[in-house]
């Protein structure tokens, strides 16, 4: 398995970036009649993550998931970390290529 993380363009200084989780999501309820002091706690999926990116890199967001859904799996190491997965280095090669080829140096990937 080859896992490398995923940069894009910056929308603003033009830099590459990486989403990171800072702080996992919380999600609670107001309720009409009582309240509900229950929230739960948790990190966005990979794909959830690289969605967020939307307006703040100069790639289709949707577009590149669709790439690499061809190929590679998106996981969230440690809570914080998103990376790509493949399998085999044919594989890893070739979703490279299809990355250049759609965005140029927009997207590309770094081994960890």
């Amino acid at each position: 398995m080859i896992r490398a993380k995923l940069w894009f363009r910056c929308a603003a200084m033009h830099d590459p970036v990486t989403p990171v989780i800072v702080r996992p999501a919380v999600i609670g309820w107001d309720a009409k009649k009582r309240q509900v002091d229950l929230t739960i706690e948790r990190a966005f999926k990979g794909d959830e993550l690289v969605l967020r990116m939307k307006g703040w890199v100069t790639a289709d967001v949707r577009k590149t998931l669709e790439i690499i859904k061809r190929r590679a799996t998106l996981k969230v190491l440690d809570d914080r970390d998103l990376v790509v997965e493949t399998e085999t280095e044919d594989d890893y090669n070739r979703l490279e290529q299809d990355l250049v080829e759609h965005f140029q140096d927009q997207v590309n990937l770094e081994r960890v």
